[in-house]
C-alpha cells in the first residue's frame, strides 16, 4: 500500500500581505484558523523591515517559469502554478518528498529567479515565513485543488 499523497497543494504569501490579525482571518501555527485582531495585525505592520512588494506581471512570470524550472530540474509533476500579486498557488507531484520541503525548495528557487531579474528584491525578503501546504489523496481532491488555485483565483479578480 501507498500512502505517498497524489499531489500537494502549496501557498505561500508575499512579504507583509497576510499578517498575524489580518482582517481576512489568518492562521496560527500550531491553532489553526483565528479571527480577525486588528490590533495584532497594526502592531505586526508597524514592525516590518521592508516595504511590501507585490508581485507586478513579469515578478509573477518569472515566478512561474521558477516553477516550471525546478519541477522539470526534479521530475515533478506539476500540476498548475498560479503566481498572484500578493501569494503563490501551487499543486504539484513530488514522489518521496514532503510538502515543506517542496514548498521550501520552490520559494528558495523562485526567490533567486526573482532577483536575478528585480533588483527591488535584492536585499530584503521576498516570501513571508513558512507557507501553507495540505496533502491531496484523492483525484476528485486534485480536481478541485486544480480548479481552486488557476479558476476560482481568476475569478476572485472580478468580484
Amino acid at each position: 500500500m501507498n500512502d505517498e499523497p497524489i499531489a500537494f497543494f502549496i501557498t505561500w504569501t508575499v512579504y507583509g500581505t497576510f499578517l498575524p490579525g489580518d482582517n481576512r482571518g489568518w492562521v496560527k501555527r500550531g491553532s489553526g484558523t483565528q479571527l480577525a485582531r486588528p490590533l495584532l495585525a497594526n502592531w505586526h505592520s508597524e514592525r516590518l523591515k521592508h516595504s511590501i512588494e507585490l508581485l507586478a506581471e513579469n515578478n509573477r512570470i518569472c515566478v512561474e517559469k521558477a516553477i516550471q524550472q525546478i519541477c522539470n530540474d526534479r521530475s515533478w509533476k506539476l500540476w498548475i502554478a498560479n503566481p498572484r500579486s500578493n501569494h503563490v498557488h501551487v499543486v504539484i507531484t513530488a514522489p518521496g518528498r514532503d510538502g515543506a520541503t517542496v514548498r521550501d525548495q520552490l520559494k528558495a528557487r523562485c526567490t533567486r529567479e526573482l532577483r536575478l531579474m528585480d533588483n527591488r528584491f535584492c536585499d530584503r525578503t521576498v516570501w513571508t515565513r513558512g507557507g501553507d501546504w495540505k496533502c491531496i489523496n484523492t483525484e476528485e481532491d486534485l480536481e478541485v485543488c486544480i480548479q481552486y488555485a488557476g479558476e476560482a483565483q481568476d475569478r476572485k479578480d472580478l468580484d
